[in-house]
């Protein structure tokens, strides 16, 4: 049977479709995936509150998988440090055939069963951290056998997919499937389910990092201030946060730049 991420695509004659009319049905079909995703939210519930109560004790996130699958977990997990002034080590992404396979795609690296786990190993990864597999066909190797590995041995695991009853479903404690339908060029899981596992990431690190308490209201007070827009930002959160009148622009960047982040300025501000 041909799973739906390989079924072909709803529409044909693309090389003879006027441009306008492929982007609109590219469109047509994108907007199908909220409404995949949003269906998958208590799974997302059940994970997150798994991954908060053992981060709390010291764990961590890994993601792991092959190709597009992958360099979305790298890409999730590389947002947390700037965005969140999070250790670079709390949120971990790997991608098979290791960093060479960001850029370009490292032949049968996806097939090894056993890799995954030897890369989780490099980053001594304990029975705290949780486990992450994601894979659009929900079949590959890689991601197979680390989440196996990552069961047995008493880590929380989720599988990330966009086929029902898919393999990575089945090693994976709790089964997050975002069945987005065929792809606008079949198979070509860059496209909806890439943008459906890209929204599911966002909302497990996200979630996760405001129940970790690294945000205040709506603000990201612990971001890092590694250009001139966010030292402007953080320092406009450090007015909002005052009070207007309270404080000038000039005196909230001199709090902001002496103390390092919005948290530490305005706790410091108020003391």
């Amino acid at each position: 049977m041909i799973s739906t991420t390989e079924s072909a695509s709803n529409y044909d004659n693309l090389d003879q479709m006027p441009l306008g009319e492929l982007l609109q049905n590219i469109n047509r079909e994108d907007a199908k995936v909220h409404e995949a995703v949003g269906k998958t939210i208590p799974q997302i519930e059940q994970l997150v509150s798994g991954i908060v109560e053992r981060m709390k004790k010291g764990g961590r996130i890994f993601y792991i998988g092959a190709g597009t699958s992958g360099r979305l977990g790298i890409l999730d997990a590389s947002e947390i440090p700037p965005t969140y002034g999070a250790d670079p080590g709390l949120v971990v992404g790997l991608i098979a055939g290791g960093d060479k396979a960001i850029r370009n795609a490292v032949e049968a690296a996806e097939d090894n069963e056993t890799q995954a786990w030897k890369d989780l190993e490099a980053h001594n990864i304990n029975e705290l951290d949780t486990l992450v597999g994601i894979a659009a066909s929900g079949r590959t190797p890689y991601v197979i056998g680390g989440l196996r590995t990552a069961r047995e041995k008493g880590l929380l695991t989720a599988a990330v997919t966009c086929n029902a009853g898919s393999a990575i479903s089945k090693e994976a404690e709790i089964a997050i499937e975002a069945v987005v339908g065929p792809e606008f060029v079949t198979g070509s899981t860059r496209m909806k389910s890439g943008t459906a596992q890209k929204l599911i990431l966002n909302m497990i690190s996200t979630s996760t990092m405001i129940q970790m308490g690294k945000v205040k209201g709506n603000k990201m007070v612990d971001m890092q201030l590694s250009n001139e827009k966010l030292v402007d930002r953080g320092t406009r959160m450090i007015m909002q946060e005052i009070g207007e009148g309270e404080i000038s622009y000039e005196e909230a960047n001199a709090l902001l730049l002496k103390y390092g982040s919005v948290r530490k300025a305005v706790d410091n501000f108020k003391q």
